[in-house]
């Protein structure tokens, strides 16, 4: 199996069911009330400035060049998002202040806690396939979510930055990922744990959604 077939088998077997999102299926729909995205925006603003830190320590610690650069290039996407996230907040209801002193739920914040145990723990190209099974999952959520916040809550370009940038194709950052997931098949790498990363951080996203429901 090449790389390009490894990853589609990983986004196949552990995607999401298409039930088991409530909280994207309210807000697409218009019938989530503007607390719940108050609170998504107050809980990624944690999690964008955690995954910065952790995609450098993934870069940092990946010997092959094309992960070094797929990590890197997360980490950049992290700071490039993490001043979009205000204006959501902003659009929702929530004042800079309650946004800034912001206390954070422990079911939201187990996503980016593993995200970093991964950093410490695992080996990187396990890490990843499980990144991109999971990126597939996440996308499609911003995208459904992008087009809810305008039709239903009359959000601007600004206000759905956020939920842009990640429902935009990657397609550099997919060709790094594949590159390098290549480049560890062709030097003997089997995919020992890539499974049961990306398994654990699917649940932890879908924890994260259902501590927002």
């Amino acid at each position: 199996m090449n790389a390009k077939e490894l990853v589609a088998r990983i986004r196949t077997e552990l995607h999401p069911g298409d039930h088991d999102n409530l909280v994207v299926k309210l807000i697409e729909t218009g019938q989530a009330p503007r607390a719940v995205i108050q609170t998504f925006a107050a809980e990624e603003n944690h999690i964008v400035s955690s995954d910065w830190r952790t995609f450098l320590a993934l870069a940092s610690k990946a010997e092959e060049p094309n992960a070094r650069a797929f990590f890197t290039l997360l980490a950049g996407g992290e700071e490039l998002v993490l001043p979009m996230l205000p204006p959501l907040a902003e659009a929702a209801g929530m004042s800079a202040k309650d946004f800034q002193n912001y206390e954070p739920f422990p079911g939201c914040q187990a996503y980016p806690a593993y995200q970093a145990w991964m950093a410490l723990n695992g080996e990187p190209t396990d890490v990843i396939l499980a990144i991109l099974a999971n990126f597939t999952a996440w996308g499609g959520y911003c995208a459904r979510m992008a087009k809810g916040l305008r039709e239903h809550y009359g959000f601007s370009d600004e206000a759905c930055a956020f939920v842009d940038f990640f429902a935009t194709p990657a397609p550099q950052l997919e060709d790094r990922a594949i590159a390098a997931i290549q480049a560890s098949l062709d030097a003997g790498w089997q995919p020992k744990h890539a499974w049961r990363y990306g398994r654990l951080l699917q649940a932890y996203e879908l924890q994260f959604w259902s501590t927002l429901a």
